[in-house]
């Protein structure tokens, strides 16, 4: 039996499965065209391959737990950015700032190399989940900063989102492309700001 490097057996058997999650988190953050095999996983997490069938009973079983885990701790990390700005006009920045730094570390190379592994619908649906999840605070923040039409213009700043991620995936340093956004919302932020004032 495998020496247990925890306090209890269930301790060990949580940090093993998280370290096999993020070891398929890390191969797939690599772009490789296939699914990462459990024992390329097993390898990566120092390992034994019989291991992996402890906690995941076939690559894709092991896919669905990635998709399970990531994507409520990015919505949980936009949504603790957005909390902690003071207004709402704010929080449409720290929206952006947020989903923009999660590119940087790395997260949208993760959902890239899921979307050429993971099943199809398993994807589809976590990504619409997420999407969701992250559109709902969005449009409230917008729509209690003045917002005219506050589902529009979610949907115009997701594009901008979208447009910085692709920058920072194609090269252009993270902090600048933070910045080129914050210049862009910023007269948006200034009006909010104003019509409060004037309210």
């Amino acid at each position: 039996m495998p020496k247990i490097q925890a306090a209890t057996v269930a301790e060990h058997r949580s940090l093993q499965r998280r370290a096999l999650l993020d070891a398929a988190r890390d191969i797939l953050a690599l772009g490789a065209p296939e699914a990462p095999s459990l024992s390329a996983v097993a390898q990566r997490a120092g390992l034994a391959r019989s291991s992996v069938y402890l906690y995941f009973r076939s690559r894709e079983d092991l896919l669905e737990a990635v998709i399970a885990d990531m994507f409520p701790r990015w919505s949980g990390f936009v949504a603790e950015r957005m909390d902690s700005a003071a207004t709402a006009a704010e929080q449409v920045l720290a929206y952006a700032d947020a989903n923009l730094e999660l590119v940087a570390q790395g997260e949208h190379a993760v959902m890239r190399g899921l979307a050429m592994a993971a099943p199809g619908a398993a994807l589809a649906e976590s990504s619409r989940v997420l999407h969701e999840q992250l559109r709902v605070p969005l449009v409230d923040a917008l729509a209690r900063s003045g917002a005219a039409q506050p589902q529009h213009t979610a949907e115009l700043i997701q594009a901008v989102v979208r447009a910085g991620s692709q920058m920072i995936e194609d090269g252009v340093r993270p902090e600048d492309v933070r910045g080129l956004v914050e210049q862009l919302l910023e007269p948006y932020l200034h009006a909010a700001d104003r019509s409060r004032a004037v309210g």
